[in-house]
């Protein structure tokens, strides 16, 4: 009887074994292949979708709609620098002083996404569930180093715009500006694009198409930090645009 049980925990161990080397293989593919092809869907998304129609809402259904940063207007990737990271340019996938921030106060508390930068946020929307489970932020740290060394800046950035959740089954900057502006991402304006990044701390909470008082705050407050890191000047100094 131990004999079968030790047969049967052998199989299970390398059944797991080949689980996980066979997801760690799917996220070094999409690593490399979203390095320069259109992520059709995230992970976020299909979680939202299948959240949804579990708890029996089939009206649900997840958009997106993938744009090139050429046409995103550059407004809205200077607003998610500025409201969401604004190391972003020059840091290596983490901001240590907002990590050390954090955990100095209360971690659990405060909230691991205040220290989290867009490559983290991108590395977790794309691949990973959303939650706030230190596993699942280890494993964010891994791919963020993976997304960091692979993609270039400009690419985090491009595919943060496509898969970021602006609203209920809303997602990415081309879907939001059509939902909420009836116009192309591409010409969002400046006060738009900061109301769209007001809207990401919690975008099912807060309301793009009818902003509340502190989501209107938020977007004045974006609006000032865009213009003291310079404007469109910013990201061709940095060469994001």
């Amino acid at each position: 009887m131990s004999r079968n049980k030790s047969r049967a925990m052998a199989r299970i161990k390398s059944m797991l074994f080949r689980l996980v080397l066979g997801v760690v293989g799917l996220w070094l593919t999409g690593i490399v292949a979203f390095a320069f092809l259109p992520v059709p869907f995230s992970a976020v998304m299909v979680e939202r979708q299948l959240g949804a129609w579990f708890s029996g809402n089939f009206s649900y259904v997840a958009h997106s709609d993938w744009v090139g940063m050429d046409d995103i207007s550059p407004w809205m990737a200077l607003a998610v620098i500025a409201s969401e990271d604004q190391k972003f340019p020059t840091h290596w996938g983490f901001d240590v002083e907002a990590i050390q921030s954090v955990l100095d106060s209360d971690g659990e508390k405060a909230g691991m996404r205040g220290a989290s930068t867009l490559s983290q946020q991108t590395a977790k929307n794309v691949f990973l569930w959303d939650g706030r489970s230190w596993i699942r932020k280890g494993l964010e740290a891994g791919l963020t180093v993976g997304i960091e060394t692979v993609w270039t800046k400009r690419r985090i950035l491009t595919v943060y715009l496509n898969v970021a959740e602006m609203g209920n089954g809303v997602f990415g900057v081309e879907e939001a500006a059509q939902r909420y502006f009836h116009k192309p991402a591409s010409r969002l304006s400046m006060s738009e694009a900061a109301l769209l990044a007001a809207v990401l701390p919690n975008p099912i909470r807060f309301r793009a198409d009818a902003p509340s008082g502190y989501v209107r705050q938020r977007q004045q407050w974006i609006l000032r930090q865009m213009r003291q890191l310079g404007g469109e000047s910013f990201l061709r100094q940095h060469k994001l645009d």
